[in-house]
């Protein structure tokens, strides 16, 4: 199957807490979102990358990715207002190239690694779509006024990761026909009717979104 990859660095990250939008923000030099395009370039088995950026961030886009001469990375499209729609316009700006899959992954997620995406596109050849995702191994608590109410059973609960995995078509149309924003393209996907299949993240695959989570990549960054 021809596989391309839509990488969406167009939300403002305001839990990050910072003028630059936090896929911007150096670790050890290089963006959060240099680093998620740098490892989907780094196989073979793309053919195509699509950024999806906000309408503001032009500048900051080319220079994360000077000096980035690939022809497998189009040219940025901008979002939405949402994330869905942010996908939509990516989704529809790789239509004319017509992939059979399509991998979407946060630009806030830098350390996914070769073996996440290759596992998500080895599951789409058995199955509709397929994400990376890790089991809930906390315990878990509801919590009113700061005060623990009630345990919530974590059996068969996993937190979900990008990369996402979609049959292009498929996705394409279940986006066209969404209505409101989701949580994430499973949500799209699974409202569609569409199967979606685990395949087992990694704890270093975290999306960047606080400032802690910044210190925690600059901390991985140094022991990679």
């Amino acid at each position: 199957m021809t596989a391309a990859a839509l990488i969406v660095a167009a939300g403002r990250g305001t839990r990050f807490g910072s003028e630059v939008p936090k896929q911007y923000v150096p670790i050890a030099g290089i963006c959060a979102f240099r680093r998620s395009v740098e490892k989907f370039l780094s196989g073979g088995d793309l053919g195509l990358v699509q950024a999806v950026i906000h309408p503001d961030d032009a500048k900051m886009y080319a220079d994360a990715m000077a000096g980035l001469d690939d022809p497998r990375l189009l040219a940025p499209v901008t979002g939405g207002a949402t994330r869905a729609q942010s996908v939509l316009q990516g989704l529809e700006a790789l239509s004319g190239h017509a992939p059979d899959c399509v991998l979407i992954h946060d630009a806030a997620r830098p350390f996914v690694s070769r073996r996440i995406i290759r596992n998500v596109l080895d599951m789409l050849q058995t199955t509709e779509a397929a994400f990376a995702a890790l089991p809930v191994v906390d315990a878990l608590w509801r919590v009113e006024e700061g005060a623990a109410v009630a345990p919530v059973p974590r059996d068969g609960l996993w937190r979900a990761q990008t990369p996402q995995g979609f049959h292009f078509q498929t996705l394409l149309k279940a986006h066209r026909g969404y209505q409101g924003d989701a949580a994430d393209d499973v949500e799209i996907a699974r409202a569609a009717g569409m199967t979606a299949r685990v395949v087992e993240g990694a704890s270093e695959n975290f999306k960047i979104t606080t400032p802690q989570d910044l210190r925690r990549a600059e901390q991985l960054v140094s022991v990679l």
